[in-house]
């Protein structure tokens, strides 16, 4: 009789957790006039980014818990973002016929799962019905054709815009001195069997002063990667302070002497070196163009945004 009203409270136990998970997923976060957005909808789009999170900071708690904080608000906001574009498309009397939509659908489906079996399994999974499946594709592509007749449509950046932006911030666009570096790496080691990385080192330059090929000696003994062996460009901040001095000491064509750093020692060339020097508006016009075309995205969705929350009722709930 004791067993059986243990296992009858356990059951009761089970069922209130259960419950009251169901009624937690199920909670409102968000009214978007007349539609829900729930607890559950926030943390599917939580889910891939929190994992990169507790990664990232699971040895800081306290910045883990604002990061998750702050990822789950902007969840929020996209969501609510797109009721508030739903609104809008419903409001304006539009409409995206069944045809376009199964078009839509099997387009997901081959790009995203491949065949309908796998989308099954794959919604099955997270728990979602496909006329859910369904109507995330319907409610994304309209989204995406508003936010685009909405925003984007009507930018132009003019060369006037980005010749000012290039003079207002060049200090953005100055490139520092730079050098293209071959090098042989020789790892010290601590086996007194091995070969001594200083005296392999010198042995190499002897060759080198005779005659050898730096990239035939690099591909003989070098210890480090290959790119470095074959040359990289390097910024003189990028190198460490032992390797920036010998290199940027160096006449291209010239080689240097055993460079020790305690853990290795290092033999280099250098092909080509560039003084510092302000990049060209011609060089960096696409990227000042590309900055000026997202600053102008944001500010035009803000203010459309912002006029779709005046007339439209928004309600959050914490």
């Amino acid at each position: 009789m004791k067993l059986c009203c243990t296992r009858l409270a356990a059951a009761a136990f089970l069922s209130c957790a259960v419950a009251a998970h169901a009624e937690l997923a199920n909670a409102i976060r968000a009214i978007v006039n007349d539609a829900v957005i729930t607890v559950q909808e926030v943390e599917l789009l939580n889910q891939q980014t929190e994992e990169l999170l507790i990664r990232q900071y699971r040895s800081t708690p306290a910045i883990l818990e604002k990061e998750v904080n702050k990822l789950q608000n902007e969840n929020l906001d996209r969501l609510v973002e797109r009721q508030l574009i739903l609104h809008e498309f419903k409001a304006a009397g539009y409409s995206l016929p069944e045809s376009v939509l199964d078009d839509l659908v099997q387009e997901s489906i081959k790009n995203d799962f491949g065949d309908r079996a796998t989308l099954t399994k794959t919604l099955e999974a997270r728990g979602i019905s496909y006329e859910k499946f369904r109507q995330r594709i319907k409610e994304r592509f309209i989204e995406a054709q508003l936010r685009l007749k909405n925003i984007s449509s009507e930018i132009i950046i003019s060369p006037h815009k980005i010749e000012t932006y290039y003079l207002a911030h060049r200090d953005d666009f100055k490139e520092e001195d730079r050098v293209k570096v071959r090098r042989i790496t020789l790892n010290q080691s601590s086996d007194p069997q091995a070969p001594n990385a200083k005296k392999l080192a010198e042995e190499i330059i002897v060759r080198l002063k005779d005659g050898a090929s730096f990239s035939e000696m690099a591909a003989m003994y070098s210890q480090g990667s290959p790119e470095s062996r074959e040359g990289v460009w390097y910024d003189r901040s990028a190198l460490r302070r032992e390797l920036a001095e010998a290199a940027f000491a160096l006449k291209p064509g010239e080689c240097s002497g055993v460079i020790e750093t305690g853990s290795e020692c290092y033999v280099l060339t250098v092909d080509e070196i560039r003084a510092a020097h302000d990049k060209p508006l011609g060089e960096v016009r696409d990227v000042i163009e590309k900055t000026l075309l997202s600053n102008e995205r944001n500010r035009l969705e803000k203010q459309w945004l912002d006029r779709l929350r005046k007339k439209t009722f928004v309600q959050y709930f914490f």
